[in-house]
C-alpha cells in the first residue's frame, strides 16, 4: 500500500475523475478548456497542501479540524507583517513557525491532555480563528509587497507556481511516506499504537511531528493564498479542512489508519476540486453545494468502510488458510 500502484481502488478513483470531467464538460463546454483545468490545479494548491498533512495525520490514527482556520491565520500574520515592513522571507519563516507551534500545542493536547485529535483540533479551529480577526481587527489586510504578490503571480511554462509548489511537496513528502523509517512508523502507529510501542517506537514523536509538518503546509498554504488574493483575509477557507479529508478518504486513505499512500491522496485531490470547480460553473446555488460536498464527504466515508470491511475478510479468510 505504500508504493503507488494503479490497484483497483485508484483505477476507480480515476474514471470517476473522468467521470466529472465528462459530466460537466456537456452541463459547460468551458469547463475542459486549457484556462479552466489551470483554474483548477491553482484551486487545488491550497488543499492538496492540507490533504498532504492529513494523509500523514490520518494514517497515523489521527485527524485535523484547524487547517481552515490556520490558513486564514497564517495568511493575515503574513499581511500584517510585510505591512510593518518585516522583509518577505523573514515574514514567511517567522509564519511558518507559528504555524508550526499551533501543530505543537495540537500535538499537546493530543499527547499530554489525552484528548481525541478531533476534540482538540476543533478548540484549536476556534481559538486561531479568532486570533486572524484579532489581529486585523476583522478586516482584510492588503498587501504591496512586490514580492510577496510575486508569489501569486509568477508562473513556470504557463503553470502557476503555487500549483508546483503543490506537486513538489506531494512528490517530496510521498517519498517520505514510501521510503523512511518515519514513513513505515506512521504506518505502524496508525496499525497499532500499542504494538508500534511494543516494537521500540514513540508514537508521542511521530504524533507531534505529523502535526509539526501540518502546521507547516497549513502556513505555506495561507501565505501563498494570500498572495493569490492579494490580501490576508480572517474569513478565508472555511471548510477547507472537510475538502482535505474527502480528498484523503476518497484517495483510499482508511479513516481507521494504518492503509493509504500519497499517490491515492493526489487522486482524490483532483477528484475534489474537479468536483467542485464543476458544481460552480454550472451555477449550482451555494447552498445546494454545501449538501452536494456533504454527499461526496459521506460517499468517500461509506467507501473507506467497505474496504475497511473488504480487507478485514481478505485477513480472515488468509489466517484460515495458514491454521
Amino acid at each position: 500500500m505504500k508504493k503507488f500502484k494503479l490497484n483497483g481502488d485508484k483505477l476507480v478513483l480515476v474514471a470517476a475523475i473522468v467521470a466529472v470531467f465528462i459530466l460537466f464538460t456537456a452541463l459547460n463546454s468551458n469547463y475542459l478548456s486549457i484556462t479552466n483545468i489551470i483554474n483548477i490545479l491553482i484551486a487545488a494548491s491550497l488543499v492538496g497542501l492540507v490533504a498532504i498533512g492529513h494523509t500523514y495525520l490520518i494514517i497515523a490514527g489521527q485527524n485535523d479540524l484547524s487547517p481552515g482556520s490556520l490558513a486564514a491565520f497564517s495568511g493575515v500574520l503574513a499581511a500584517t507583517l510585510v505591512g510593518y515592513g518585516i522583509p518577505f522571507v523573514l515574514t514567511c519563516i517567522i509564519t511558518i513557525i507559528a504555524g508550526m507551534l499551533v501543530g505543537l500545542c495540537n500535538s499537546f493536547m493530543v499527547n499530554k491532555i489525552k484528548l481525541e485529535a478531533f476534540i482538540a483540533t476543533l478548540v484549536s479551529q476556534s481559538v486561531i480563528r479568532g486570533f486572524a480577526y484579532i489581529i486585523c481587527g476583522g478586516k482584510p489586510v492588503a498587501i504591496s509587497d512586490p514580492t510577496f504578490l510575486l508569489l501569486g503571480k509568477l508562473r513556470i511554462i504557463n503553470i502557476p507556481l503555487s500549483v508546483w509548489i503543490m506537486l513538489l511537496c506531494i512528490v517530496a513528502f510521498g517519498i517520505v511516506l514510501a521510503k523512511t523509517k518515519f514513513g513505515r512508523s506512521i504506518y505502524a502507529i496508525g496499525g497499532s499504537k500499542e504494538a508500534a510501542r511494543l516494537a521500540g517506537l514513540n508514537p508521542q514523536q511521530i504524533i507531534r511531528r505529523s502535526f509539526l509538518m501540518m502546521g507547516a503546509l497549513c502556513a505555506i498554504g495561507g501565505i501563498i493564498f494570500s498572495a493569490r488574493m492579494n490580501s490576508g483575509q480572517p474569513a478565508a477557507n472555511v471548510n477547507l479542512e472537510f475538502d482535505a479529508i474527502t480528498a484523503v478518504i476518497l484517495g483510499g486513505v482508511s479513516f481507521a489508519g494504518g492503509v493509504g499512500d500519497m499517490g491515492g491522496t493526489f487522486l482524490g485531490i483532483i477528484l475534489i476540486q474537479a468536483f467542485n470547480t464543476g458544481l460552480t460553473m454550472v451555477n449550482v446555488p451555494s447552498f445546494w453545494q454545501y449538501v452536494a460536498k456533504g454527499g461526496l464527504l459521506l460517499f468517500a466515508l461509506a467507501t473507506d468502510y467497505v474496504r475497511k470491511q473488504r480487507r478485514e475478510k481478505e485477513l480472515l479468510e488468509l489466517s484460515m488458510k495458514n491454521l
